[in-house]
């Protein structure tokens, strides 16, 4: 299965942007989805989650209210509004073996290659 994480680029403080994670190969029926992001020099966090049922999802603190995790059985979006200089990161999204929604890094099996968003004030 391939993950492909798209539609990063370049915001200005105060915009947003939508990332879309597509499937190949696989699905993700019955899968939680993750999306996760990576800033230069530090750890990989997570940011929203969401289980196969669409009503249970999950955020960062950081993200709480702006982002927004949705899907569908082939696509996973994530909406990201009124962006900061501090959401510059590279954004992975993740799947897992199974249905049940976790926010760790090692709870998640299968990764995309990451797409940039960068954010300038």
């Amino acid at each position: 299965v391939q993950l492909q994480a798209s539609g990063g680029g370049l915001a200005q403080a105060g915009g947003s942007m939508t990332l879309t994670c597509s499937v190949s190969g696989g699905s993700f029926i019955n899968r939680a989805m993750g999306w996760f992001r990576q800033a230069s020099g530090k750890e990989r966090e997570f940011v929203a989650g969401i289980g196969y049922d669409v009503g249970t999802t999950s955020y960062a603190d950081s993200v709480k209210g702006r982002f927004a995790i949705n899907r569908n059985r082939t696509t996973v979006y994530l909406r990201m509004n009124r962006l900061n200089t501090e959401d510059t990161a590279v954004y992975y999204c993740a799947r897992r073996t199974n249905l049940v929604l976790l926010t760790g890094v090692n709870d998640y099996d299968d990764w995309g290659q990451g797409t940039l968003v960068t954010v300038s004030s």
